[in-house]
């Protein structure tokens, strides 16, 4: 069974999660760990915005914190987010990496060793390749690799990117994602996985 989602996404990207995130009901088997790229000294509108409009408790992501199931980590704005093998969060001032801080690949990279075949990636819309690399390593490691169809991104540069350099499971419209994600059953057996997701 999966255990998490992690969640790659830049320019367009509230638009994307208030597409996503409010349509997940309250008992969400996943835990979901996002890196949105902000500027150094965003503020907490976008945690706050999105935790009021959902039923899943969306909060930015603390050193140390358990990850839980129906919660939402957000990668605060300046620090890079981890997962560590305890399946906790940690926080790094490491520099950047493809050019950002947050980085989606440092997240999804240490996600995937910690999670290996029981996580699920999901590249969204933005203006860069960060997210391809981590998206390979969720792959390499057995897990499920989805991707935003870039036609319906605001910025297409960065599903594209993951797309070329991936063979992704699934490729998904934005205004499908929240069911696709809800109504998935997640299984271990990756063929069960595979058939019920290209339904």
């Amino acid at each position: 069974m999966f255990e998490a989602l992690v969640v790659g996404v830049s320019a367009g990207g509230l638009r994307a999660l208030t597409e996503i995130l409010p349509k997940l009901p309250k008992g969400y088997p996943l835990a979901i760990i996002i890196v949105q790229h902000r500027h150094r000294d965003s503020d907490n509108f976008l945690t706050e915005h999105l935790n009021e409009l959902s039923s899943v408790c969306v909060k930015e992501a603390e050193p140390r914190e358990a990850i839980l199931p129906a919660h939402v980590y957000i990668a605060p704005a300046g620090y890079h987010l981890l997962v560590e093998r305890d399946k906790t969060l940690s926080l790094s001032i490491d520099p950047p990496v493809n050019f950002s801080i947050p980085s989606i690949d440092v997240l999804f990279q240490s996600a995937a060793t910690c999670y290996k075949n029981r996580l699920v990636g999901l590249i969204l819309t933005g203006a860069n390749s960060d997210g391809s690399q981590g998206l390979k390593f969720v792959k390499d490691y057995g897990g499920f690799a989805i991707v935003q169809a870039p036609n319906t991104a605001e910025v297409d540069v960065m599903p594209r990117a993951a797309i070329d350099l991936v063979d992704v499971d699934k490729v998904v419209p934005l205004e499908e994602l929240a069911a696709f994600l809800t109504q998935a059953r997640f299984k271990q057996n990756s063929t069960v996985i595979r058939e019920k997701l290209d339904e």
